[in-house]
Formats: structure tokens, sequence, C-alpha cells
């Protein structure tokens, strides 16, 4: 049986976290701050919130830098002249990416569904300068799961949507977490976590679009134990990036993860700036 001290203890560890979090996310270069998702082909162009013309080919995304523009990348300055300066990124692989900067603004050059994407972040955009915080449920230990993971016997291509209209994400998924919540067996599909042996899901639930946001939301995990033992603490499910910029990628959940209860804990659906203002820079 839980004290009252355990419960102090329980809404102050997770107090800590959700900090830490909304630190994280209001970053001057975080999603917060983009203020635009351009995707590159072969013709150069020029966007109104970076420098220099962009495009790509199967070389990879290349700039072109002229007189008085330049980008610095890893540490060292590329200056553009009146004869133009080319940059070639090279082939960047599927979900990884670049980021360059120029003044106070940062340039994510990256590779998203098989296309190469240029995606500035300016820290004045009003999407991050207004942001105000997201509404959560309070924490409480009845949405904290202990479950168990059933490892595939090898890795399984899992293919999901996006939030980007055409767009599929490709995930290798290592198994399945089983648990019981609110009287009911459950299962989601898990992909592989930022950290080895760690996990994170994609779920939407009976909430989705009522108090919390309609497309998806994200649960890290721990890794499994000797036993496969894991926590599910649903009190730290967490909004993508989609949910506070029309600029993001986001993948979808599989269809299993759209869990039949209301999981009333985690994120809320976040208050935005009004739509006028999303696509002002910089």
């Amino acid at each position: 049986m839980s004290t009252a001290a355990d419960t102090i203890d329980f809404a102050t560890e997770w107090q800590a976290w959700h900090d830490a979090h909304e630190t994280n996310r209001a970053d001057p270069h975080g999603f917060l701050a983009v203020t635009s998702l351009n995707w590159l082909d072969e013709t150069p162009t020029r966007y109104p919130d970076a420098p220099g013309e962009w495009s790509t080919s199967a070389a990879g995304p290349v700039v072109r830098l002229s007189d008085g523009e330049q980008i610095v990348v890893d540490g060292r300055a590329i200056v553009g002249s009146t004869d133009r300066v080319t940059y070639e990124f090279g082939v960047i692989p599927e979900r990884g990416g670049v980021t360059v900067s120029a003044g106070d603004a940062e340039f994510e050059v990256a590779r998203r569904g098989g296309a190469d994407i240029l995606r500035p972040r300016h820290p004045s955009h009003p999407t991050r300068v207004e942001y105000a915080g997201t509404p959560v449920f309070a924490p409480n230990r009845s949405w904290v799961a202990e479950g168990t993971f059933r490892a595939f016997t090898e890795p399984k291509p899992v293919t999901v949507g996006s939030v980007a209209e055409g767009l599929e994400h490709v995930y290798d998924s290592p198994g399945v977490i089983e648990f019981e919540l609110g009287g009911e067996s459950l299962s989601l599909t898990a992909f592989n976590g930022p950290t080895p042996g760690s996990l994170f899901v994609l779920f939407t639930d009976a909430t989705s679009g009522v108090t919390t946001y309609a497309a998806n939301r994200s649960l890290q995990i721990d890794a499994p134990d000797a036993s496969g033992r894991v926590t599910v603490d649903f009190n730290r499910a967490t909004n993508l990036p989609c949910a506070y910029t029309e600029f993001a990628t986001c993948p979808l959940p599989p269809s299993e993860n759209r869990l039949p209860i209301g999981i009333e804990a985690g994120e809320k659906t976040p208050l935005r700036p009004s739509a006028a203002t999303d696509g002002d820079a910089r």
C-alpha cells in the first residue's frame, strides 16, 4: 500500500521530469522555432527564411550561396561570393540530418520518407515566443502499469503513416508490450527507443481528439529487465512536435496501437498561437 509520502515523492518526481521536458521543448532551436518545412527537388529554390538556393539530387542536398550570404557547418564558415559558392551535404540517411547555422538561426537539412527537406528554426518565431506551456492531467499512480515485453524472433518492419500527407515512415519493431489497465488486457507495438534496449510507443486512445491531441501521443519506456518486465507510465505520455507546429513530419501510430480506453494521463492538447502567425518568420 502506498503512503502519503510515496504519493508526494511520485508527484515530485513527475513534476521534475515534466519541467525538464518543457524546458527542452522551448529550446531556442527546438521544434517550436521551426518556421517552414521545405521539400527539396532538383530545382534550385530560395526560401524567405533561409540563406542561399537549395536543391537536391541522387548525390544529396546542395546549397548555393550568393555574395554576402554564409552558413556555418561543423564550426566552419561557408561564405558566398560574386561567383557563388556551392556546399554539398552528400547523401543523408533516412531519419538522419545535419544542422547548420546562420546568425541566431539554425537550419535542419534532413531526409524524411525518402525525400530531402530543409527546416529553418528561428528563436523569434511566434510559436516559440508565445509558448505558455502544455496542459496536463494531474499525475496519478493508477495510470502506471507493470507489463511484459514480448520480443519478436527478429525485428519486424512496421510501416506507419505521417501527419505530412503522402509520407510514410518505416520503423523496426523489436516486439510487443502486454499489460493490464482499467481491468482490460491491452498491448502496444513497440519501437526502439533513444538509448540501447529502451523502447517507445506511439498510441491514440478514447481521449484523442477530445482532451488530448488527435493524431498521436508518445511514451518512452525503459529497457525490459531480464524477465522482460517493463513499467508503462502513461503519466509521462507526451505530444510529438506535430501537436505544436504544422511543419512536422511526425509518424502516426500503427493501427493496433489505438487503445479502446481513455488514457486520462500525460499531456493534453496544447494551445497554439493563431494560425495567422504560423507562417511568420523569423
